[in-house]
């Protein structure tokens, strides 16, 4: 004889994902390279064959992703001319692209976290100026309590579709 169980359905199962945040999202940042990309972009690094160089983005893939992030508006092209050659262009951030910066410091502190290095991390994210601390990612409500992940829950949204 079976022991009946209560099963509770997760409210999650009665929305749709077809108009999912999150795929939407990996939609653009979702391959490798682009967050390559992105990595040098926020170091500095914004010229074709430097960032090709640093990051070791075949040429071809460079080319596609630089363009995806221009047109997704997350970069932008801004020309320039060394004397004697032909106008070349850089690659900067919009205010778009330059507001994934938590995400890329937030990847950076769980990698130091859980993928850690024995010599230490070799990269750190620092508040510059005269503070030069170590600056870190943190959840906080509009009331600004800074709850543990476990206390945050997804709910639908107004833009939620029923299933």
């Amino acid at each position: 004889m079976g022991v009946a169980l209560n099963e509770q359905v997760p409210e999650a199962m009665n929305w749709s994902t077809e108009n999912c945040t999150i795929s939407r999202t990996m939609d653009i940042l979702g391959d490798k390279w682009t967050f390559h990309v992105l990595r040098e972009l926020f170091v500095g690094v914004r010229r074709f064959e430097d960032i090709r160089a640093r990051a070791g983005v075949p040429r071809q893939v460079l080319t596609e992703r630089l363009a995806a992030l221009i047109e997704r508006g997350l970069i932008r092209r801004h020309p320039y001319r060394l004397p004697g050659q032909r106008e070349r262009s850089e690659y900067r951030l919009t205010q778009a692209g330059m507001d994934l910066y938590p995400v890329l410091v937030a990847m950076v502190q769980w990698a130091d976290e859980y993928l850690p290095l024995d010599a230490g991390p070799p990269i750190e994210p620092r508040h510059r100026g005269d503070c030069g601390e170590r600056v870190t990612v943190v959840m906080k409500c509009e009331a600004g309590h800074e709850p543990a992940p476990r206390e945050v829950a997804f709910r639908a949204g107004p833009g939620a579709q029923r299933r």
